[in-house]
């Protein structure tokens, strides 16, 4: 599923009187506030659904795909999601 797909569910399960425009906005308003989160507490954990956490890598060994040649590639943050007992159930 896509961004546009994900808009077309919102407005579906908002009901026939919700227009595109506002399944977009609430679609953005969900996805700023995770983000706004993930960067003020590291952290954003929505029950049933999951959590986003920050996690950091260590740098390690890697290989330019082109070139072959052996690279070191840095270590970095990355946004890491755990899912929730619902969600696992539903699957």
């Amino acid at each position: 599923m896509n961004k546009a797909e994900l808009i077309h569910e919102v407005q579906k399960r908002m009901g026939a009187e919700t227009s595109r425009a506002s399944a977009e906005r609430a679609v953005e308003a969900v996805l700023g506030a995770v983000a706004s989160g993930i960067k003020q507490d590291k952290q954003v954990q929505i029950v049933g659904f999951g959590a986003f956490a920050v996690t950091r890598r260590a740098a390690r060994r890697g290989f330019n795909p082109h070139t072959k040649k052996p690279m070191t590639i840095k270590a970095m943050k990355t946004v890491r999601f755990k899912p929730g007992t619902e969600l696992k159930a539903a699957l």
